[in-house]
Formats: C-alpha cells, sequence, structure tokens
C-alpha cells in the first residue's frame, strides 16, 4: 500500500472539483485510467454489463486485512477541512482519527452491506472491502445494525436526518447515494465464484441472514437523489491507486445503474 500526499491544486474531474496527489510510492503499479479501466464493458447493457464489470472489479484487487481497514478509512474518509479527522459517514461529524475503538463516541468500521447478510464477517474479502466500509459512530452503527435500507422510521438521536425502524435504516440525505452505490458496488463484485456468497441487491427488507440487501427501488431513488460528489469521487479514486486498485462503477458511471436494474 502507498499513502497518498494531497496539496491544494484543483482538477477538474466531471463537474466537480477534487485534489490532486503529489506523490506515487516507488515502485508502485501504475494504475489504467477509467477510461481503459472500463473498456472491456462500454456498450453492454443487462447482465452482459453486469457480469463484464464483475469481472473488471475482481481483476488484480489487492485485499486488505481487517486491521488495515483502520488505516486505511483514515486516508479515504479524511476530512478535507482538516486532515487529522475522518468524516463519519451517518452524522456527518469529523473526528479525529485516531479517535477509533469500541467505546461510545468513538468511531468504527461500518460494513454498509451488512456482514450477516451472506454471512462473510469481517474475513479479507466482502469483509474487508474498503468500498463499503466507512467510519461510523460507534452507537449509531449499533442502532443500524443488520437493518436493510428503506425510507422512514424515528430519527436517530445521535445522528440527526437518520431514521429507523425495526427492519430498515435510512441514511442522511447528504449520504443516500453514496449507500446505494456500495451497495450497488457489492451486489456486482461478490457473484459468489470466490468461496463468498452470491450477494444480490433485491427488492425487500427483512433479508435476515440470506445473502441480499433492499430495498432495491428505494436505493435506485437514492442514487438518482444524491449524485456522486466530490467526496465519494476522490474516495474512489484512493482506494482504486492507493489500496484495493478496483473502483466502484457506479460513481464512475451512474447511468449504469438503471442499465442493469
Amino acid at each position: 500500500m502507498r499513502i497518498t500526499r494531497w496539496k491544494p491544486v484543483a482538477l477538474l474531474c466531471g463537474a466537480v472539483l477534487v485534489a490532486a496527489p503529489t506523490a506515487v510510492a516507488v515502485g508502485a503499479p501504475a494504475q489504467p485510467s477509467a477510461e481503459d479501466y472500463y473498456q472491456d464493458a462500454i456498450g453492454k447493457t443487462g447482465p452482459e454489463l453486469e457480469a463484464a464489470l464483475h469481472g473488471i472489479i475482481s481483476r488484480d484487487v489487492t485485499t486488505l486485512s481487517y486491521s488495515q481497514v483502520w488505516d486505511a478509512l483514515q486516508v479515504t474518509d479524511e476530512d478535507p477541512n482538516d486532515t487529522g479527522n475522518v468524516v463519519l459517514l451517518y452524522s456527518g461529524r469529523s473526528q479525529s482519527k485516531d479517535d477509533h475503538g469500541g467505546d461510545a463516541d468513538q468511531w468504527n468500521r461500518e460494513h454498509v452491506w451488512a456482514k450477516s447478510h451472506g454471512d462473510f464477517d469481517t474475513v479479507p474479502g466482502p469483509g474487508t472491502d474498503v468500498h463499503h466500509l466507512r467510519p461510523t459512530d460507534v452507537t449509531v452503527n449499533a442502532d443500524r445494525g443488520s437493518k436493510d435500507f428503506d425510507a422512514g422510521g424515528t430519527e436517530n438521536a445521535e445522528a440527526p436526518g437518520n431514521f429507523t425502524d425495526d427492519d430498515s435504516w435510512e441514511p442522511r440525505d447528504e449520504v443516500k447515494g453514496d449507500v446505494a452505490r456500495m451497495i450497488f458496488y457489492m451486489s456486482v463484485r461478490y457473484e459468489g465464484d470466490d468461496g463468498f456468497a452470491d450477494l444480490e441487491v433485491n427488492d425487500r427488507v427483512g433479508n435476515g441472514s440470506a445473502p441480499n440487501i433492499g430495498k432495491l427501488s428505494v436505493l435506485k431513488q437514492w442514487h438518482e437523489q444524491d449524485p456522486p460528489d466530490a467526496f465519494e469521487q476522490h474516495r474512489n479514486e484512493v482506494i482504486h491507486t492507493d489500496f484495493q486498485h478496483n473502483r466502484n462503477p457506479f460513481i464512475d458511471h451512474p447511468e449504469w445503474v438503471e442499465d442493469i436494474w
């Protein structure tokens, strides 16, 4: 792995501005451009597109250990306004990178695709895939638990804007699309051909321990409502260049969600 240091030089990335890296680790493999990366998927739709993307994002991936995830999240989710902090997914709170663990008000590693949905625990692979692991407040993480995603419920007192009921969790508006695209990534990345369960997004809640998460129709709405922003695009780039060497295609090509689902 390598750590990229960032300087205040703006590069145009679609319609948003992101920071430019200043250094590359010596001997690190060169990563293809996003255009070259998706060459095998261009022009495809439906099952053919999904199969092509699965092959692309499963190729030459560096798998992290669960302990390495702590270090990765301190880079991928760094607060651009305070480089000593990370931004917590559900609350939006900026918190010291070092203040992580299992105590109340610390941050821990949230599996957005709940690890019980497919029973992959924290085993290297889906259990350590940083594309769906995010820093969250310990108490808020516990309140979300392993619930599916849907709209409605009672507002979380510690993370206003997030709602929950018996079988679902609704994240705040600012990250609704982020959550949806993480779920879509996991559904395409893990197809049951690598010793783990075939993870599939579906249009229901209450999936329990089945390798499914919903609710697809709501997640698609959130994807449209909250398109990729600079923070999410930067995160995708850092995971690709510095850690796992694969990308979330639904951040780079949001239109592919409708082409598959």
